[in-house]
């Protein structure tokens, strides 16, 4: 954060990083083989049945609503292992947000396992669950701990750091789950409540008014995301530290946003909360889910919100919509037709005027995806028609290619089975499909159940990954085979290791 920022108030995910060290974008559970959106399957569920029973509840009774929102928030717990480095007695890379500027807050020593905490919102009754990035982000471990007290383990199935998003799994079923409203037909003033867990206090229900829609805080651009989509509803409904990845509920018990921020200068609530649009978190699960990474469709122009200033120097007559400053050669609005010094003020029909409201509306869409996209133009309005293409120019979705996070030097893994875990009293492992290099010369084979890590347990591919990233030297290795032979292996990492 610069020195403005944090001299007129910090803005702070309002959870304890689930760790450092990034995921990235193209974060996939392969074995997992789902298609279709969360909406339809929310449709599809017997439990859906449930939200019909709020209404008629009298105004300002929101009891029904909490009972309905509680059941599906998660309490979502995390464990990092140690950076490599650390400068000061502060870990490398753990703190990106600022977090830790705070005296409210604590943080643990290096080389010793690193602790978050935060929420998530049940959106399916088979267990997927929405959650932001940043608490799950460099995870070795994410527990999740239902409303009943279960406790389950979760395994990555993406994330996106351009929106703060992420999407987990548990293997369960019949489980609550909070339905989908519509962030486009919120207003100003509307009542909305709050869930998460705070400080560790599980199942917090806060109520509040939204009071600003569009709002754009510099928090997740500020930390690198070149594409990020800072579109926020502002609420004043009580947001605290743990709360980030909770649900924002309307009246009618729906999912309208998913909590992420916070503004203030002492690191808990002074009136100010921010949260992602359904519509837009709507849209990157979709993707997470169905192609295994974000499918950004981008209009191809630099924007500019119109000020006083800018509309006295460009000779503007309003200061509606949305100034182009450049437009990209070979993108997708210079192929429309759109000009540098145009306004753009409208997006398939929908209104923009600033930034934020453009790059949310624009981020609902994939690469392929006709926008009419209406401009002003020497004081006429035209309305042209722009294909939107991926960031490599590309007008057609693509399926995630399988990224690192399940080969480590050598060593290919895959998630183990319940059904192998069971049949060798295990509760957690992952499976070694294939090795090579230091791994094979100590002794491990395919097949190789993978339970511990210099002791500490292995639940994921990508947590097993992460672990071995952070350890150098000599380690140890242990697990089963299929026959039940317990086995523990010496391997003697690599020295260096490309960063």
């Amino acid at each position: 954060m610069n020195g403005t920022v944090k001299k007129t108030g910090i803005l702070i995910f309002a959870a304890f990083l689930g760790g450092a060290g990034a995921l990235g974008l193209n974060q996939w559970i392969s074995n997992r083989a789902v298609s279709g959106s969360i909406e339809a399957r929310q449709q599809a569920s017997p439990y859906a049945a449930r939200f019909a029973s709020i209404n008629g509840t009298p105004a300002f009774d929101f009891t029904a609503v909490a009972e309905i929102a509680t059941a599906a928030v998660v309490h979502i717990k995390t464990t990092a292992s140690a950076p490599k480095t650390a400068q000061d007695g502060m870990p490398q890379q753990m703190d990106p947000f600022g977090f830790f500027n705070n005296p409210n807050f604590r943080f643990e020593m290096p080389n010793t396992p690193r602790t978050g905490s935060g929420s998530g919102v049940i959106v399916t009754d088979d267990g997927y669950i929405i959650t932001n990035n940043h608490v799950v982000n460099g995870a070795t471990k994410i527990e999740v701990v239902l409303n009943d007290k279960r406790t389950f383990v979760a395994e990555l199935v993406g994330a996106d750091p351009n929106t703060d998003i992420a999407l987990i799994r548990i293997d369960q079923a019949g489980l609550p789950f909070l339905k989908y409203g519509n962030s486009e037909s919120l207003k100003v003033g509307q009542w909305v409540v709050a869930v998460g867990n705070p400080f560790n206090l599980t199942s917090t229900v806060t109520s509040g008014i939204i009071s600003a829609m569009g709002r754009n805080i510099d928090l997740i651009r500020s930390q690198g995301n070149k594409y990020a989509i800072e579109n926020f509803i502002q609420t004043d409904a009580a947001i605290n530290p743990g709360n980030s990845g909770g649900a924002l509920v309307n009246t009618g018990g729906e999912l309208i946003g998913i909590n992420t921020a916070i503004a203030s200068e002492t690191g808990s609530y002074v009136g100010y909360g921010f949260a992602i649009p359904v519509n837009l978190v709507k849209k990157v699960v979709d993707d997470l889910l169905n192609f295994g990474k974000v499918q950004r469709g981008l209009l191809g122009v630099s924007i500019q919100d119109i000020t006083q200033e800018l509309a006295d120097r460009q000779q503007l007559k309003s200061l509606n919509g949305v100034y182009v400053a450049e437009v990209v050669d070979g993108g997708a609005a210079k192929k429309a037709g759109v000009k540098q010094g145009d306004v753009i003020i409208g997006i398939n029909g929908v209104a923009v005027n600033s930034s934020s409201a453009l790059q949310g509306e624009v981020g609902k869409y994939r690469p392929g995806d006709k926008l009419k996209v209406k401009v002003l133009r020497e004081g006429l309005e035209k309305e042209l028609e722009a294909t939107l293409q991926s960031e490599d120019g590309k007008t057609a979705t693509e399926v995630a290619k399988k990224s690192g996070e399940n080969e480590y030097d050598g060593l290919k893994l895959q998630p183990s089975t319940k059904e192998e875990r069971t049949a060798l009293n295990l509760k957690n492992g992952v499976r070694v499909e294939s090795v090579d290099g230091v791994f094979k010369s100590a002794g491990i084979r395919p097949g190789f159940i993978i339970t511990h890590i210099e002791n500490e347990p292995v639940y994921s591919t990508s947590g097993a990954v992460l672990a071995l990233q952070s350890l150098k030297g000599s380690i140890t290795i242990e697990g089963k085979y299929a026959d039940g032979k317990e086995q523990i292996y010496a391997v003697k990492l690599p020295t260096e290791k490309a960063q």
